[in-house]
């Protein structure tokens, strides 16, 4: 069986408009995502992992290379693929219950499964009684929450997720973690996550990618041998360390290797 999702050789330069030079953000990047598999892009601040999910969302066209959906080549952004960004950016006019099935609408699906689909992806981020309430009645948590249900009422084949947590207090993003693998494992969607925090992707994923500073290439592979259902307390864990010191590692030896290379005349 194929994978669910494949980057095969993903090269991305910027041209910059007053030189007239090339930027190249990614440089050969190549992977492959099984269907239901939860995997994490970390690597140095710039390395593109943001611009690499923009690829795959179809947002943004690569330079050479192609994304492949099932073995379909993606060309624009599409319904297979949903994103979930850092700002949670809902509608301050609609409810919760009017946020989630504002794509819905959009699609033209009829009211009444437009409202039962939404209902239902409300009560699976744990928003059930806050049907009826406005952004602005709802804590940062509680919003991504919104913007997840959002997401997954579209039935997407994979979920792309950028940096979500980023905004949040350490400790309602570590509940967002917990809350994120129940949401995970009741819907079954494979997962492409990006975040700066090594801690955050080892106890998410089933596997974690390595980018290297820019431009972006993958450096490591690594998975997660590590059993599920996972609790919070797995992060004081030896094995978890050591994880998190491999995965440190890598990044900071190519930070520091990169920095130390004189720039090319």
């Amino acid at each position: 069986m194929a994978p669910k999702l494949e980057a095969h050789d993903i090269t991305l330069d910027y041209v910059q408009p007053r030189t007239g030079s090339r930027l190249r953000a990614l440089d050969g990047v190549g992977l492959a995502i099984e269907d239901g598999e939860f995997v994490s892009i970390v690597g140095p601040s710039g390395c593109g992992k943001t611009t690499f999910l923009s690829v795959v969302d179809g947002l943004v066209p690569a330079t050479a290379g192609r994304i492949l959906v099932d073995g379909a080549a993606v060309t624009r952004p599409g319904p297979d693929r949903a994103v979930v960004f850092q700002d949670a950016s809902l509608l301050p006019w609609r409810t919760v219950l009017g946020n989630v099935r504002y794509g819905l609408e959009c699609l033209r699906v009829p009211r009444r499964e437009a409202r039962e689909r939404a209902a239902h992806f409300v009560a699976l981020v744990g928003l059930a009684g806050f049907e009826h309430n406005y952004p602005y009645e709802l804590s940062g948590g509680m919003q991504q929450r919104v913007n997840l249900a959002r997401a997954l009422v579209m039935d997407p084949k994979i979920l792309l997720m950028d940096e979500p947590f980023a905004a949040l207090d350490a400790q309602t993003r570590e509940a967002m973690q917990e809350e994120l693998l129940r949401i995970w494992q009741a819907a079954g969607k494979t997962v492409l996550f990006v975040t700066h925090q090594i801690d955050e992707a080892i106890f998410l994923s089933d596997r974690v990618i390595v980018f290297s500073a820019r431009p972006g290439r993958v450096r490591a592979s690594i998975a997660v041998d590590i059993e599920r259902p996972r609790a919070l307390r797995l992060k004081r864990e030896a094995r978890f360390h050591a994880l998190e010191d491999r995965i440190w590692s890598l990044i900071h030896d190519d930070a520091t290797t990169t920095s130390s290379t004189p720039a090319a005349d």
